[in-house]
């Protein structure tokens, strides 16, 4: 459990807690508009480059989670000790003109490097708003707090996928990437100079004065051990990593699977296609924000068993969603999964901070996204691209639908995991 002195002034919220958040909301949005325009515009750029399903997923999987993952331990490490809000206005900036570089490549290599970057500078972007969030929002209004947070990537990939369609289909896919990033630079800017850095540990219940204050500097190696050594904390980051394994696996190549096998168009992907991320992922973090809060009221395991139980009700849904013979079914299908893939985010999010002490707080959230996205982000689009490449070679005239449906059984390990997490948690409530 998270420990720490506090004065009894400490215990107060930060002031503009709705602004603070809704820049960091913003901001979130950016990070993964930027992040998803690949997967969005991956058949123009597919065109225009002449690139594979496999380049197509080691770009947009294994080599920006490369960056993505291991700079966000030394740049967490950094955040714990400095300015969280700086080290996030900086890492936007890179980002986005990295986004810029994007929209500008002329080749594979170009790209590459180029989405490379956007995942050096995206790896200052969650970490340090995961625990600017946590001391701005008690316990028992966190996990509303972040499922608020979670709302980027629904909003960002909605807004992508209707601004990025749209605005390829009339101008080209170079334009939406040059247009975004420049919006990512001045939102760098106004995060620098309107959000205010919070006190750490502010809103946590006081805790015994035998242990560490929350001024004091975690050591990085020591927070590294404890995070790998805490069965608690790596169950909820491979239980994470499973579902992310499907998540992005699929999120990556759904565009390009409507289009290529259910017959859509930039057009219908730029209204339909949105609004399904918008309703189903964005009503999904909402909706879980709330239920985790209620469950973890009763016992801690709710933050374990709302994501196995929704993964659950998304595994068949989603076998019906690859397997659909028209779009119009496919998005219906699709609004049900997005609406339960995601319950395992604002879980596991809240339950790692809460399980660590303040001063552990940024390089904490930066190890559970190294292990959730390394396996998710860096592995999952990797895996489909490149079975998608080896059923066609293998005479396979729906390649992409059959990788897809290789997603399934990690469905299976998360909810396994999952379980597993909340006997642990219930073990340990019944010890306390």
């Amino acid at each position: 459990m998270l420990a720490g002195t506090l004065s009894p002034s400490a215990t107060k919220p930060a002031a503009r807690p709705g602004f603070v958040l809704g820049m960091l909301c913003f901001v979130y949005v950016l990070n993964f508009l930027d992040r998803q325009l690949l997967s969005i515009l991956a058949k123009p750029i597919q065109d225009a480059l002449k690139i594979t399903d496999g380049q197509l997923g080691l770009i947009s999987g294994l080599y920006f989670a490369m960056f993505y993952c291991f700079i966000a331990i030394p740049v967490g490490w950094f955040a714990d000790r400095t300015s969280r809000v700086r080290v996030l206005s900086l890492a936007c900036a890179v980002w986005s003109g990295a986004t810029v570089a994007c929209g500008m490549a002329s080749n594979y290599t170009q790209l590459a490097i180029a989405r490379m970057v956007v995942g050096f500078g995206e790896a200052g972007g969650v970490p340090p708003s995961y625990a600017i969030i946590t001391d701005t929002y008690p316990p028992g209004k966190r996990a509303a707090a972040l499922g608020i947070f979670n709302l980027g990537p629904a909003i960002g990939a909605a807004a992508g996928v209707a601004f990025g369609a749209a605005i390829a289909e009339h101008f080209g896919w170079r334009i939406p990437f040059i247009t975004v990033g420049v919006i990512g630079i001045v939102t760098a800017l106004a995060v620098w100079l309107t959000v205010r850095e919070p006190t750490r540990g502010a809103t946590d219940v006081a805790a015994p004065a035998s242990s560490a204050s929350a001024d004091d500097k975690a050591e990085f190696w020591p927070t590294v051990r404890m995070f790998l050594s805490h069965p608690v904390l790596m169950l909820a980051a491979l239980g994470s990593g499973a579902t992310q394994f499907v998540t992005y696996g699929l999120g990556n190549f759904a565009v390009l699977f409507l289009m290529r096998e259910k017959g859509m168009e930039l057009g219908d992907v730029a209204v339909w296609y949105a609004l399904v991320l918008l309703v189903g992922m964005g009503g999904g973090m909402i909706v879980s924000g709330r239920v985790i809060d209620r469950m973890v009221k009763k016992s801690r395991a709710g933050y374990a068993i709302a994501p196995a139980l929704s993964l659950v009700v998304a595994m068949p849904f989603y076998i019906g969603f690859v397997w659909a013979p028209g779009w119009p079914l496919a998005l219906a299908l699709l609004t049900v999964v997005m609406v339960f893939n995601y319950f395992y985010l604002s879980a596991s999010v809240a339950l790692v901070q809460e399980e660590v002490k303040p001063n552990q707080r940024v390089l904490s959230g930066a190890l559970l996204l190294l292990i959730m996205n390394f396996i998710g982000l860096g592995l999952g689009p990797t895996w489909v691209g490149f079975a998608s490449d080896w059923f066609k070679a293998q005479g396979d005239a729906h390649g992409l639908q059959t990788a897809l449906y290789t997603l399934t059984p990690f469905y299976l390990v998360a909810i396994a995991l999952f379980l597993w997490l909340a006997r642990r948690l219930r073990r340990e409530e019944a010890s306390a």
